[in-house]
């Protein structure tokens, strides 16, 4: 008795088989990217170092944004606990603007009891690995090695990895404060927005601050 032939798959099978394990890693990186970016921004690590760094976000003719508010809050607040001595605000302007960023930031800090001498603007990039690349020229100069990033919880994932690539020795103190984290369908917004910013920038090498922007802050 002969025993049956067994149908090979054919072609259109194998196309559909390499189009669902396409589909299937795609979505096993996209949500382990969310997973990253969720996990990085829930951290709050106070660790002793040489300088805080404050990455930049909205000013309005020297008034910083809410957004960039709770941000400077968070940095003072470290500051006062001794995280660090300095204080680096960071962020140049649009065309139009008559205050940078870093300067708005700067002055803020002062106006709320951090000295003149333990401030320093860094009024340079208008996204955040242009900034952070003009603060690791200044850690270089100035002898610093270590440095804590203030951001917004879900920036946190993408600003280590810049700050890695430009060889800043960082970790994330992010801020659980200001509009970013008033209810959870903002925070599901940008981290969405933040999952997609950071596969971008590894695809690209290049930034995507004003990627998927939600409009808020």
């Amino acid at each position: 008795m002969s025993t049956p032939e067994v149908a090979k798959p054919g072609l259109r099978t194998w196309l559909r088989r390499g189009l669902a394990g396409t589909v299937l890693i795609a979505l096993l990186v996209i949500g382990g990217t969310g997973f990253r970016v969720w996990q990085v921004g829930r951290a709050d690590d106070r660790g002793h170092a040489d300088v805080i760094v404050v990455l930049g976000a909205a000013q309005y003719n020297g008034k910083p944004s809410e957004i960039f508010e709770a941000r400077l809050a968070k940095a003072k607040e470290l500051y006062d606990e001794g995280v660090a001595t300095t204080i680096v605000t960071t962020g140049g302007k649009k065309t139009n603007d008559n205050y940078t960023e870093g300067q708005t930031g700067a002055n803020w800090l002062q106006r709320h009891g951090v000295p003149v001498d333990s401030t320093l603007a860094v009024p340079e990039g208008s996204d955040t690995l242009r900034s952070l690349r003009a603060v690791s020229d200044v850690a270089r100069q100035r002898g610093w090695n270590t440095a804590v990033l203030v951001s917004d919880p879900w920036h946190e994932f993408r600003a280590l990895t810049m700050a890695d690539d430009v060889g800043l020795d960082a970790w994330a103190s992010p801020t659980h404060t200001g509009p970013i984290v008033q209810t959870r369908a903002i925070q599901a917004r940008y981290i969405i927005r933040e999952t997609g910013a950071y596969l971008f920038y590894r695809l690209t090498m290049t930034p995507a601050d004003d990627f998927g922007s939600t409009g808020v802050g």
